[in-house]
């Protein structure tokens, strides 16, 4: 069972079942253990399931501040879970409750969005809710059922507020009451968590205006996934909801209610199929405007990074985004392959806060984010691109902090360009050393990609053979440099990540076992190592 830490230091566990392509799942209830999904109708024989356990139900962590039970704040944990598998963008499913945190996730990230499957969802993020009316509508659909006499006056007495919770009307929320339906609800009541759950729809937790808002410029596709027989929510307020997102389509499951996968296996199994193997999306790129467009035409990311600005820099246009006072000594950042500055937003706010408050720069590499295209992608020349940059922007000797293929690109600035090196910060970045099975080329996953496909293959390539001249040229790194490796659950090979850190004569090795992503994984530990270093 895999587990990792949140920024409070939660830890969270989630659940693998199945084979195929991952595909993340967020559980409802609210704050009920995933346990109650099981195979969702059989997925498990198409689909990687990755079932996470919300902090505090299931295998996850009680938190020490119950306020984090709140659906808006857990958002963060969603992320920092992508980031914890390694997934650049993802499939996402979620259901009832789960899909109000699913909403909120997209809309705050919507590039790491692929496809949204929202079953049955509570609709309360976008300002909408199934009322008392539609509950009894939906009830009044089962009055040939045997238990209905029994059930209805129950449940109108309880959405009335005029009685308690009966287990009597248990039946409503099931297409088919059989022995499945009946286990399913009987482990209910352990598998939730409902102190959090009271705090889950908390004041507060909604901003509705901005949530649709946000949602509008998702360009992923949706799948807004009702049973006939629910009444939360019915089916009307479900293709509402759908009507939220660009690019939705809604489906209503015959004779299921709030969990069609229980009603239905196999018409839920082959709907969902449908939409999740349908044509490829596009990977929603992080602006609307193409690279080569100047900082007036662009479009901030739905972040809090500021928005980048154009320099001028070794031929081309390189998108860079600061932080901090200007006076402030120069730290600089490089994100890894396939992402851009804003990806360094929460290290960079913290570098750039007080007491001791640092002058921080996060550009684009070439063939990422916002900066120019261009025709070549080696490693030398992003190291020269970097150079040239913090030359036009008048900086002399930075800290300079690589991730991965930033990492890389940091280490051969550092060998050709020293001066232009106060400290240096290697992130789980591997030792120069030939590929043994080289990696096989990568496949275009279809559709427009916020990088240059281009710029993949190039690097793949010295990847699999690096120029030796990279670790004959170790020696020339005499600045104080940090290795920090991201331990066993890494990509990235620890030993390599060792020898990096042997070949570099003034070099310290500290392990975050986080996983290739430490900066995002573990914020406050990468941090602490980070700020305790470049202080001295």
């Amino acid at each position: 069972m895999p587990t990792f830490l949140t920024t409070d230091g939660t830890r969270l566990a989630y659940h693998l079942r199945g084979e195929g392509e991952p595909l993340a799942v967020l559980p409802g209830g609210p704050m009920r253990a995933s346990a109650y999904l099981g195979d969702l109708g059989g997925l498990t024989a198409h689909r990687r399931l990755a079932l996470l356990d919300l902090r505090g139900t299931g295998d996850s962590a009680v938190p020490a501040d119950p306020e984090t039970y709140r659906c808006d704040r857990m958002v963060e944990d969603v992320e920092l879970w992508r980031a914890h598998m390694g997934l650049e963008h993802m499939d996402l499913l979620a259901h009832s409750a789960g899909a109000a945190l699913a909403m909120l996730y997209a809309a705050r990230r919507p590039h790491r969005i692929r496809r949204l499957v929202l079953i049955t969802p509570n609709p309360s993020a976008l300002g909408l809710r199934a009322t008392p009316e539609d509950r009894l509508a939906a009830a009044e659909l089962r009055e040939d059922e045997p238990w209905f006499a029994d059930a209805f006056p129950a449940f109108r007495a309880w959405l009335a507020g005029e009685a308690g919770f009966d287990d009597v009307f248990l039946p409503f929320f099931h297409g088919r009451w059989d022995d499945t339906a009946r286990a399913h609800t009987d482990a209910e009541l352990t598998q939730t968590n409902e102190e959090a759950g009271e705090r889950y729809f908390a004041d507060g937790a909604f901003t509705p205006d901005a949530t649709r808002a946000a949602l509008a410029e998702l360009t992923a596709p949706v799948l807004v996934y009702a049973g006939e027989l629910d009444g939360g929510p019915r089916p009307d307020l479900a293709r509402r909801a759908a009507q939220v997102f660009p690019n939705a389509e809604s489906a209503v499951q015959p004779c299921a209610a709030h969990y069609p996968w229980l009603d239905d296996p196999e018409h839920f199994r082959a709907r969902v199929l449908a939409f999740l193997d349908g044509p490829a999306p596009s990977v929603p790129p992080r602006a609307d405007r193409p690279a080569h467009h100047r900082a007036q035409g662009w479009v901030a990311d739905m972040d809090t990074s500021p928005p980048p600005y154009a320099v001028e820099a070794n031929g081309i246009t390189l998108a860079c985004r600061t932080w901090g006072p200007t006076d402030a000594p120069p730290v600089v950042l490089l994100h890894c392959r396939g992402a851009d500055g804003t990806d360094w937003t929460r290290i960079a706010e913290r570098l750039a806060a007080p007491p001791r408050p640092r002058r921080v720069y996060a550009p684009d590499l070439r063939g990422h984010g916002h900066s120019d295209r261009a025709a070549d992608y080696t490693a030398e020349t992003m190291s020269e691109d970097v150079r040239a940059l913090v030359t036009a922007l008048g900086i002399d000797g930075a800290d300079v902090v690589g991730h991965s293929l930033g990492g890389l690109v940091a280490y051969l600035l550092a060998q050709r360009h020293p001066a232009a090196v106060r400290r240096l910060v290697l992130e789980d970045v591997c030792a120069p050393v030939p590929l043994d099975p080289p990696r096989p080329p990568a496949e275009h996953p279809g559709g427009d990609l916020p990088f240059d496909w281009a710029m993949v293959r190039a690097t793949d390539v010295q990847r699999n053979t690096p120029d030796p001249v990279w670790r004959d040229h170790m020696d020339r790194i005499t600045m104080p440099t940090l290795v920090i490796g991201g331990g066993p659950t890494s990509l990235v090979p620890q030993d390599e990540v060792a020898l990096l850190a042997e070949l570099i004569p003034d070099a310290r090795l500290v392990t975050v076992d986080a996983g290739h992503l430490v900066h995002e994984s573990r914020p406050e530990e990468f941090l602490a190592v980070l700020v305790d270093f470049l202080d001295r």
